[in-house]
């Protein structure tokens, strides 16, 4: 039991070792759900490309949503951004570096589903079959626009009657796989090139900056982290007052079962600490709205002088 408390204390103290196991989870999640899916184009004219790209592109976007859900820097970073100025200024260049980060994570899930559909091939043959040149193939030569416009409709469906024996049906199907993979290895080196050049040429731009924006996006996060705790802890405190409180004719009854409570003089004076000066709905409330509205600023000098 330790050991998965200390599991659970390190992911929570460590969200960017949680965030990258997240990314991790959506793009084995989106491979599996391709492998999984069974592509079965429609073989029509008109819905060969809504169907096509659908599959390339919707999948991304729900994978790209749920990258944001489940980051929790992204809701923090909203916060951060819509809160009130109040008496601590706003540092853009760490709702920038957060906004980036989440970014970076969440895209990499849909950047992987366009590329292994690309590299299959059968996405882009369903949507662009009909967009062929016929001129190109020979087996297309004596038919009728509208004879064409079905038989390129019908390339993706081998199993289809009018397809069996066509002999320029394998032709379209490789010549349209082969600008599939080609797209997709060439986004796949982009994506590299790119990453090379920010992971290798960052040193040339200023350290500081970067530092500090990452210093204090992990601070705001652990922040609202220990706000979040203490509010519970507080809370806790507050109900369990407010029922001794309400029992106080059963404090007696109470004691012998197994509520834990503590004896008279034992804990009393930490908890009256922490309830000092909040002792009603309306003053937690107020505690709250000023801690929305003007949160303290980063300086504690004048405490630590006290």
């Amino acid at each position: 039991m330790d050991r998965f408390r200390m599991i659970f204390q390190y992911f929570q103290s460590n969200s960017e070792s949680v965030m990258n196991g997240i990314c991790g989870l959506l793009v084995l999640a989106s491979v599996k759900m391709y492998t999984c899916f069974d592509f079965s184009c429609p073989c029509l004219p008109r819905y060969n490309m809504a169907y096509g790209l659908g599959i390339m592109f919707v999948p991304p976007i729900a994978l790209f949503l749920c990258g944001l859900i489940l980051n929790r820097q992204s809701l923090v970073m909203l916060e951060e951004w819509r809160r009130p100025q109040g008496r601590r200024k706003k540092d853009f260049a760490v709702i920038r570096y957060m906004c980036s980060s989440i970014m970076q994570r969440a895209v990499v899930a849909p950047v992987v589903w366009i590329i292994v559909t690309l590299l299959d091939g059968k996405c882009l043959i369903c949507a662009f079959s009909g967009s062929v040149d016929p001129k190109k193939f020979v087996g297309f030569a004596n038919a009728s626009l509208l004879q064409v416009q079905q038989l390129l409709a019908k390339v993706p469906c081998k199993d289809d009657e009018l397809m069996r024996n066509n002999t320029s049906r394998k032709a379209v199907s490789r010549y349209l796989r082969c600008w599939s993979q080609a797209l997709g290895w060439s986004i796949l080196l982009i994506l590299i090139i790119a990453a090379f050049l920010a992971r290798w040429l960052r040193p040339c731009f200023n350290q500081a900056t970067l530092l500090q924006a990452r210093h204090w996006s992990n601070y705001i996060d652990i922040e609202q982290k220990i706000f979040e705790e203490t509010c519970c802890e507080h809370s806790r405190l507050f109900a369990h007052k407010c029922i001794l409180h309400f029992f106080q004719s059963m404090q007696q009854e109470i004691k012998l079962h197994s509520f834990n409570l503590p004896r008279e003089g034992e804990g009393a004076e930490g908890e009256e600490g922490l309830l000092q000066g909040i002792t009603d709905q309306d003053k937690v409330n107020k505690l709250l709205k000023m801690w929305y509205y003007a949160k303290p600023p980063l300086d504690v000098s004048q405490v630590t002088q006290r």
